[in-house]
């Protein structure tokens, strides 16, 4: 049998998903802890490998089970095995043809920006800081030439293993709550470093370094060395997933929240 589940993780306490020879990793985590409750191993798979720092509040997965256990059973189970770190929200059995990364349309982030002259300390792993003032419109106005299907290559990482740099992004948008600029961002899928890169070069454009075109002009360059800088990895969260109805799933990323009251 065929189980999907839906977790969140505070991403500074691991060194991101994917299973490496340091550890911890939540992907190894969390397979041990499917181990101790399926009483047999298990390869689990993402919807989307986040990097070491980067959080998660709706990450999808799936693995294959012989065990039966019913949802709270499951539930319950692995978050006794799991570091206080990571917790498992829903578990749901769906058919064979459901894959956590492939059969998800659509995928949403949000990065978030401290944006004040004092440094943070509670919130230091869990936001991005940014010293100097944030225009959130200009942000938002730039961010909006970035929306449809594009050639992404330029807000791409010379890392990245993607076969093509072609995505959509089907919302995006920049606000501010108090001294919390967010950016919001959902697409058909990302490429590595894709959503911290655009981050980075908003924020250039927000300090006023550049203007709102600018964003344009680095899009239809097709050039990495054109954007700025990658944005820290503390601020980035993984939000949510989109899944065809009949998967029966949480539709975790279904709407932009209203108004940026985000806490």
């Amino acid at each position: 049998m065929r189980y999907a589940l839906g977790l969140e993780y505070d991403g500074s306490e691991f060194l991101g998903w994917q299973i490496q020879r340091q550890e911890p990793t939540v992907q190894g985590c969390l397979e041990r802890a499917v181990a101790e409750v399926a009483d047999h191993e298990a390869r689990v798979t993402c919807c989307g490998r986040t990097d070491a720092g980067v959080h998660a509040l709706g990450q999808v997965a799936h693995f294959d089970s012989e065990a039966t256990r019913s949802e709270r059973s499951w539930i319950l189970g692995l978050n006794s095995q799991l570091p206080t770190g990571i917790s498992v929200l829903w578990v749901r059995q769906v058919d064979d043809s459901f894959h956590a990364r492939f059969s998800a349309f659509s995928r949403r982030y949000r990065y978030l920006i401290l944006n004040r002259w004092i440094r943070p300390a509670l919130e230091a792993k869990r936001t991005s800081w940014c010293r100097t003032p944030l225009d959130a419109d200009k942000m938002h106005e730039a961010a909006q030439l970035l929306l449809g299907e594009h050639d992404y290559t330029s807000f791409r990482a010379g890392a990245c293993q993607a076969r093509h740099a072609v995505r959509e992004i089907q919302e995006i948008a920049v606000g501010r709550s108090g001294d919390v600029v967010t950016l919001e961002i959902s697409a058909n899928g990302f490429l590595y470093h894709m959503v911290r890169n655009i981050a980075g070069s908003l924020m250039r454009i927000g300090r006023g370094d550049e203007s709102t075109d600018w964003l344009g002009q680095v899009l239809e360059a097709r050039d990495r060395s054109k954007a700025a800088p990658t944005a820290a990895p503390e601020g980035l969260y993984f939000v949510g997933a989109r899944y065809p109805k009949q998967h029966g799933l949480p539709d975790s990323a279904a709407a932009f929240p209203r108004g940026w009251n985000l806490s």
